[in-house]
C-alpha cells in the first residue's frame, strides 16, 4: 500500500514540462500584453539629445509663460482643403502679426511632416489651402511680426476624415 501511494505522487518528466510551459507561458503572455499597451500609448515624444533638451527646458517654460502673459491667443482649425489660424490679442484680432508659420508633425512618424506658411486672410486670420491626412497631428505654430517671434503655440489635434 505504501508503494502504491508513492507511485501515484511521483514527479515525472511530463510534470516538469507542464511546469516549464506554465512558467514561460505566463512570462511571455505578460510581455506581449505590456508591449501591446506600450505601442498603443506611446506619445511619440523623441529628442535627439536628452541632456541638451533638459538644459533648454526652463527657457522654454519661461518663453511659454511670457506668451501666455502677453494676452495673445491662437486657434487652429483644420478641415479638408483649409487650415485656418486665428490670432487674437485680448479678444480682438491681432493686427501686429505679419506671418504665421506652421510645422505639422505626426506624433510617431517623420515622413509626413509638413511645413506651411499660412497666407494672410484678414487681420489676425491666416489660411493655407493644404489638406492634412486624417488622424493625430502636432502643430507647432509661430506668429511673426517683422523678424520677431510674437507668439508660439504647440497644438495636438485630430484632423477630420477617415483613416485608411
Amino acid at each position: 500500500m505504501i508503494g502504491e501511494r508513492s507511485k501515484q505522487r511521483q514527479f515525472t518528466g511530463w510534470h516538469m514540462i507542464a511546469v516549464m510551459a506554465l512558467f514561460f507561458g505566463t512570462i511571455i503572455s505578460v510581455n506581449v500584453v505590456m508591449a501591446w499597451n506600450a505601442s498603443r500609448s506611446w506619445s511619440g515624444l523623441v529628442v535627439e539629445n536628452t541632456y541638451v533638451a533638459s538644459q533648454q527646458f526652463n527657457g522654454k517654460v519661461a518663453e511659454t509663460r511670457a506668451f501666455q502673459a502677453s494676452g495673445i491667443t491662437g486657434r487652429l482649425t483644420a478641415e479638408p482643403g483649409a487650415i485656418r489660424y486665428v490670432v487674437t490679442h485680448s479678444g480682438e484680432p491681432a493686427k501686429q502679426i505679419d506671418r504665421v508659420l506652421a510645422v505639422f508633425k505626426r506624433p510617431v512618424e517623420e515622413h509626413e511632416d509638413l511645413r506651411v506658411e499660412l497666407d494672410r486672410e484678414g487681420e489676425g486670420a491666416f489660411l493655407a489651402t493644404d489638406t492634412l491626412k486624417p488622424g493625430q497631428w502636432i502643430a507647432d505654430v509661430t506668429a511673426i511680426s517683422g523678424e520677431a517671434v510674437v507668439y508660439r503655440q504647440a497644438i495636438r489635434f485630430m484632423a477630420p476624415g477617415e483613416d485608411k
